[in-house]
């Protein structure tokens, strides 16, 4: 027997993009005005426990930082869209995620203990939800960020009635 590990069927939501976009813009401004602040004590206040070219210099970190920030917030967001998948079968969840490190998992439906369908403010903002399955084992959980609202809603309830129907004794 051949069998191919081949990637799962189906990306997330379109409107996970933006919602990651803004949530990695907004993390980010918090952060650099935070290091901004630090920059400024540091070049203005004179504590004498921070060396001379470091206090001249601090207004590179925030500035650095900011740099980092703009080209993550620009590049990250799309290529995990690219990268993340998802898919349904008759008797497994499989999925795959990480864009330097990968990440297969596959999740049997009957192992499953728990499924979760959230969604929190800024999920409901761009209409996507986050999908959990639990199994016994930590590793055996599988979650998929990033899921059209009601798709995510009608999966998780057809996943409670398909792991109801088909639960064994071993879990």
């Amino acid at each position: 027997m051949n069998s191919r590990l081949r990637p799962p069927q189906h990306r997330v939501s379109p409107r996970a993009v933006p919602m990651w976009t803004l949530g990695s813009a907004v993390g980010h401004l918090v952060t650099v005005a935070v290091l901004g602040f630090a920059a400024w004590g540091a070049m203005t206040v004179g504590w004498s426990w921070i060396p001379d070219w470091a206090s001249r210099n601090a207004w590179w970190v925030p500035v650095a930082y900011a740099v980092y920030g703009v080209v993550e917030t620009a590049v990250v967001p799309r290529f995990r869209f690219r990268v993340h998948r998802w898919e349904v079968t008759e008797d497994v969840i499989y999925t795959r995620k990480g864009w330097i490190g990968r990440e297969w998992q596959l999740v049997p439906i009957g192992r499953i203990q728990t499924v979760d369908h959230t969604q929190g403010w800024f999920e409901r903002m761009f209409r996507v939800a986050t999908l959990e399955v639990q199994t016994a084992s930590h590793a055996g959980s599988s979650t998929i960020e990033g899921l059209d609202a009601d798709q995510a809603r009608k999966i998780s309830e057809d996943l409670a009635v398909r792991a109801g129907e088909l639960r064994d004794d071993a879990t």
